[in-house]
């Protein structure tokens, strides 16, 4: 169909002035852009913010923000949108290219309250000047594709490229004005199967703020750029969910989720190559489920005094209200590469592990830091609630002041019957003289690698002192019952899987490890009419049975996959669509303790139309 077109078209946001007056000092976390943009002076912050940036930090950090979310320095009183190209209706467009080389202009805009184009398989590209300031991280200004005014777009199959500083690759705004916790206009960006890239700074690939809702599918996004998260959002918030895909970071500053909304994410894998893993701001979340996150921080940026892979904390620029925030995962894999594993500051946290497996890489080993850093204005807080999760390393719960802050730090772990923690708890120095608040909950089992000192323990688990000390309190335990009805005994860990399919299936901690081979598909044949396709598997010792799953979805991702258990090495997938390629996978397991364990997926196989 024919689309329509409004070249430059220039929409007056007026109502929103009073918002982005009051919104002048931003500087966020871990991914936002201005703080890329070396022409942009630095944002001052509210009282309490984070001042100047230490020795090393990028000039232009605004208030240290570790991740690169931006000053607000490029406030624009009265901003303007405007579009080289404008959908207003609700046609399907297939095969189009959109694209701009104006700075501060969207190469195609969706506007219009209840509209739900379809856009199919297009081609956006933006470049040219790029633009800062709140324009271009709050309101979408400068993006490929800006959704917004109530609209609801459908993307699907497209190929989108920005090499512009401030050019995110779709954002969805939701019209709340960037205040945080408001409601949003019902603006929503439903995109699937599809290709974003972005260079420069600023450059996020999908982002959501001021209320707005995105819906993703399997999406290939890779930002290169400072400040450039995958997975983005900023001032005023709002809900993103994400199923399958890859989303690959490579910039300073640029996690592979920032979050100042709520996020969830599955059966995705998430890279950063020189950042965080994820950041969480304010009161906002962060769910991952079935995921494989791999960071590498190995650069600090503005106000950070540490690396870390999961950073948690609040900068109090204004851009993120609350201090209560959440990071949930439920099996996958963690792996961190450098720095601590999860960091608090700043803020209060809720960590909540289920069946992850976590391959920490660091020399310096640390689990968890709950520390003053580089902001101020609350108390370090966190909260670890383990299920069937094993957890190995260093715990640091220091109150040792910080250049910025001298708050007062606090821990809860709890560990349920079938998790462990091997490992130690103390201050930065591993002793307990700056040691803050810690309150161990243990119902499963915890092996001690070094002396350790917490303010108290209860729970009915087992502790192993493997020869050290237990200080709780002040008092020394190197036997006996340190509290609550606590054994003392032998704790071995065993491996978690990481995997999950409709749900968690680990290893038992409580149990020797058992592990299962990978499968292969030996041949896929597909019938003349496209209807069946016959697997074969490659026979793996020891396995009960095989798991087979197949989708029209390369990454497996999405309401098209299928799963089936069989017995033999030999079954005949039926009720096929004659007209689709499907990808079919395999996976072996045995029971074990009345549980299914599984081994690794085998690699793909596509079983051509």
């Amino acid at each position: 169909m024919k689309k329509k077109t409004m070249i430059k078209r220039v929409v007056p946001v007026t109502a929103l002035t009073l918002a982005l007056a009051l919104g002048t000092v931003g500087v966020v976390g871990c991914g936002s852009e201005e703080a890329s943009v070396a022409a942009e002076a630095p944002g001052n912050p509210p009282s309490g913010g984070a001042g100047t940036p230490p020795d090393g930090a990028p000039p232009d950090g605004g208030n240290g923000a570790p991740g690169g979310e931006a000053p607000g320095g490029g406030s624009q009183a009265s901003p303007e949108w405007s579009a080289a190209t404008t959908i207003s209706d609700s046609k399907t467009y297939s095969g189009t290219s959109y694209s701009s080389t104006k700075a501060g202009e969207n190469a195609l805009m969706v506007s219009g309250s209840k509209i739900t184009p379809t856009l199919d398989g297009i081609k956006v590209s933006k470049t040219g000047d790029g633009t800062s300031g709140d324009g271009a991280s709050f309101y979408g200004t400068n993006s490929a594709v800006l959704a917004k005014d109530g609209s609801t777009v459908t993307i699907k199959n497209a190929t989108i490229t920005t090499d512009s500083e401030g050019a995110n690759g779709v954002f969805s705004y939701g019209g709340n004005g960037g205040k945080n916790g408001a409601s949003g206009d019902g603006t929503t960006v439903n995109i699937s199967d599809s290709t974003i890239t972005t260079t420069q700074g600023g450059s996020g690939g999908i982002m959501t703020t001021g209320g707005g809702v995105t819906n993703a599918s399997n999406l290939t996004i890779t930002t290169s750029g400072r400040s450039s998260a995958a997975i983005r959002t900023d001032r005023g918030g709002g809900t993103v969910n994400v199923d399958g895909g890859t989303y690959t970071t490579n910039g300073l500053g640029s996690p592979a989720i920032y979050s100042t909304a709520k996020i969830a994410v599955k059966n995705a894998t998430l890279v950063s190559n020189k950042s965080e893993g994820v950041c969480i701001e304010g009161t906002n979340s962060i769910d991952l489920t079935n995921c494989t996150l791999t960071a590498n921080n190995t650069e600090k940026n503005g106000n950070a005094q540490y690396l870390d892979t999961i950073m948690i904390y609040q900068s109090m620029s204004g851009d993120a209200s609350g201090t209560d925030s959440s990071f949930t995962m439920t099996g996958g894999t963690l792996n961190s590469k450098s720095g601590h594993v999860f960091h608090v500051t700043n803020t209060s946290a809720q960590i909540n592990l289920n069946g992850v497996k976590i391959n920490n890489s660091d020399s310096g080993n640390v689990l968890l830091s709950v520390v003053n850093d580089g902001w101020s204005g609350a108390a370090n807080t966190a909260t670890v609630n383990a299920t069937a999760q094993n957890l190995e390393g260093q715990i640091i719960v220091s109150n040792t002041a910080s250049s910025k802050s001298s708050s007062k730090s606090t821990l809860t772990l709890n560990l349920d019957k079938d998790s462990t923690f091997t490992g130690t708890i103390g201050d930065e120095n591993k002793t307990g003289d700056a040691l803050g608040t810690v309150n161990v909950k243990l119902d499963g089992g915890w092996k001690l690698t070094g002396d350790s000192y917490v303010t108290s323990i209860s729970g009915s688990g087992t502790i192993d002192y493997n020869g050290y000390t237990l200080y709780v309190n002040g008092t020394a335990y190197t036997s006996g019952t340190p509290g609550g009805s606590i054994k003392t005994g032998n704790v071995t860990a065993t491996e978690t899987t990481g995997s999950t399919s409709n749900g968690t299936e680990t290893t038992n901690p409580g149990s020797e490890e058992t592990t299962v081979g990978k499968a292969v598909i030996s041949k896929v044949t597909r019938s003349k009419n496209g209807k069946k396709a016959v697997v074969i598997v490659g026979a793996v010792s020891d396995a009960e049975g095989y798991e087979v799953q197949y989708s029209t979805s390369k990454s497996f991702s999405g309401k098209t996959v299928k799963t089936k258990s069989i017995n033999s090495a030999a079954t005949t997938l039926k009720s096929l669509k004659k007209n689709k390629n499907y990808y079919v996978r395999v996976r072996a397991y045995k029971t074990v303790n009345g549980s299914k364990v599984y081994g690794d997926w085998s690699a793909s196989v596509k079983a051509k139309k």
